[in-house]
This record gives structure tokens, C-alpha cells and sequence, in this order.
């Protein structure tokens, strides 16, 4: 998943540097705002790429003495500086630069640079749109992309998926926003840049929360929480499952933990061994739990600290 998630980076940030640079020198040449606004909208699209594989370079590192988990989180963090980037520079400025045009319109002096410039862009735009949006039905399955933003626990794959998407909008935005000012009214193009400017910051909003949502800890899918109380369950030795809690490190990695009342009959060294059978087969069967922690509980305690029914599904549970 990780060489995924960088091969998606990597095809975003090539195409985007060239069309960066390419709708930079059209806006000079034609003085349009909307171009400039593409431009600036390239430029971060960019700067946002290079962040996100420093943080999949941070992530990768092992655990050590401080971080006993491993950095894993990096990822998330560096996600969330990315959506942030892209409101406070690419939707603010785009935003500065179409009032600006309103306000002190200049025409659009070589229309047909634009014309040139914005269709290359809008086929690049596309190849690195289409290398994302493959890798992203890799692990979309029978969800529709909504869901599968929400459930999705690698933000690489999604957040430039979503960025190609804003891109290819702005491109049509800018393209609309040409010929309006040079057919009816100068104007346009800043109305364009308006337009630029909300899609932007309505992509950073989706973003801010998916990212936010990471970095403080998202339980792990519902498949892998089920099948993790399956095997605990069916453990010989085991009388009743109670709260499962789990969360992502990493897009590949999550801890659990999780309350079991055993037979009161176990001596010490058969528990010993139960538990260290349960973690092995966990984590044969779900390989990303990095690590399983168990906590021996009786149902009595249990009901009495927590007040509801023993065996309630994990969607009942907090923390999942």
C-alpha cells in the first residue's frame, strides 16, 4: 500500500510541476487572472506532493525507545499540513487575485495561449487522475467514493485523487472564466478565480476533517474488528468476549486491545500460552495488528464498570 500511495504521489507531483511552470508563463504573456490563479492552484498542488512523501519518508522509519510504536502517524500529521496548504495559500490567494480582477479588470490580450496551455493541462491533469483514481478502486471495493473516503485509512491515495479532481475542475473554471471576459466582460476572469478559489477551499474542508480525524485515531474497519473478537472468542479457555478498542498507527498498522473473561480452572502458565496462541493467530489473520493486548476480566466485572449487555456488537462499543 505504501508503494502505491507513492507511485500516486510521484505521478501527481511530475505533472503538476510541468503544468505549474507552463500556465505561469501563459499568465505573463496573457495577463489573465484566472491563469495565474491556475497557476498559484499548480504551484501548491505541487509543494503539497513534496510534503506528502516526506511524510511517507517519516512514517516508514522504525520504532524506537521515544516512539515505541513506530512514526507511522507522521503521515497523518503531514496530511493535515497539506490540507490546511491548500486553503490558506491556494483558496486565499486565487481568492485575493479574482477580487483584485473584478475590481481593476484587464483584458485577456492572447486568448489562444490559454486555450493552448489550459487543454495540455487538462490531458496531464488527466493521466495523473487516472493513476489515482486505479489505485484508489483498489481499495474502494463495493463502496461508493463517499464511503470510501471515510473509511479510508491511507490519505495519500485519496487526498491527491481529490486534488487531480479540484485541478481538472479549475482547468474548466479557467477555460470558461477566458472566453467569458474575452466574449462579454473582462470580469470573468476574476469570477473565474472566485470560482477556483471555493472549489479549493471546498476541497481543503473535506480534507481538514478526513486528516483530523487520522491523526487523532480512527478505529480500524469493521471487517478486522469482527474477525479479531471471531478468533478471541473461539480461543479454548475463553468464557466471553468483552470491549474490543482499536485504532490506526498507520494506514498498515493498528493496535487493539481487548477485555476477555477466561475459565477461572487456568493456572497461570495455560494462560500464558492461550494468549500467546490468540496473538499469533490474530495476527496471522490480520496482519495489520502490530500489536494485541489482552486484559483478563470477569463478565461480572465488566457488567458492573460498564453498565450494558456483555457480548454487545463491536459497532455498540466505543472506540470501536
Amino acid at each position: 500500500m505504501a508503494e502505491g500511495s507513492r507511485k500516486v504521489v510521484i505521478a501527481a507531483l511530475i505533472g503538476n510541476l510541468a503544468i505549474a511552470v507552463t500556465k505561469s508563463v501563459a499568465a505573463a504573456f496573457s495577463g489573465s487572472s484566472s491563469m495565474l490563479s491556475e497557476a498559484v492552484h499548480s504551484f501548491v498542488d505541487t509543494g503539497n506532493e513534496l510534503l506528502l512523501l516526506y511524510g511517507l519518508k517519516r512514517a516508514s522509519r522504525p520504532p524506537d525507545a521515544q516512539h515505541p510504536f513506530g512514526y507511522g502517524r507522521e503521515l497523518y500529521f503531514w496530511s493535515f499540513i497539506v490540507a490546511l496548504l491548500i486553503f490558506a495559500i491556494g483558496s486565499m490567494v486565487t481568492l485575493f487575485e479574482g477580487v483584485t480582477h473584478i475590481v481593476h479588470p484587464d483584458p485577456i490580450t492572447k486568448p489562444i495561449i490559454n486555450y493552448v496551455v489550459l487543454g495540455l493541462s487538462f490531458l496531464f491533469e488527466g493521466g495523473s487522475w487516472i493513476i489515482a483514481f486505479r489505485e484508489f478502486r483498489r481499495v474502494q471495493g463495493k463502496l461508493s467514493i463517499r464511503q470510501a473516503i471515510r473509511h479510508s485509512k491511507d490519505p495519500p491515495k485519496f487526498m491527491v485523487l481529490l486534488e487531480d479532481s479540484a485541478a481538472l475542475l479549475g482547468i474548466l473554471f479557467a477555460l470558461a472564466g477566458t472566453w467569458a471576459s474575452t466574449a462579454i466582460d473582462p470580469r470573468f476572469d476574476g469570477v473565474a478565480s472566485l470560482g477556483i478559489s471555493a472549489l479549493l477551499a471546498a476541497i481543503s474542508l473535506i480534507l481538514v476533517r478526513e486528516s483530523k480525524g487520522l491523526l487523532i485515531g480512527e478505529a480500524a474497519e469493521p471487517d478486522l474488528r469482527h474477525g479479531v473478537r471471531d478468533i478471541v472468542a473461539g480461543t479454548p479457555g475463553v468464557l466471553a468476549v468483552h470491549s474490543l478498542l482499536t485504532t490506526h498507527l498507520a494506514p498498515n498498522e493498528v493496535i487493539a486491545a481487548i477485555s476477555v473473561d477466561f475459565d477461572d480452572d487456568l493456572d497461570v502458565a495455560h494462560l500464558e500460552l492461550i494468549v500467546d496462541d490468540m496473538d499469533t493467530r490474530v495476527r496471522v489473520a490480520h496482519p495489520k495488528v502490530v500489536a494485541l493486548f489482552v486484559k483478563p476480566q470477569s463478565t461480572a466485572g465488566y457488567d458492573e464498570a460498564h453498565r450494558y449487555r456483555i457480548g454487545a456488537p463491536p459497532e455498540q462499543e466505543s472506540g470501536g
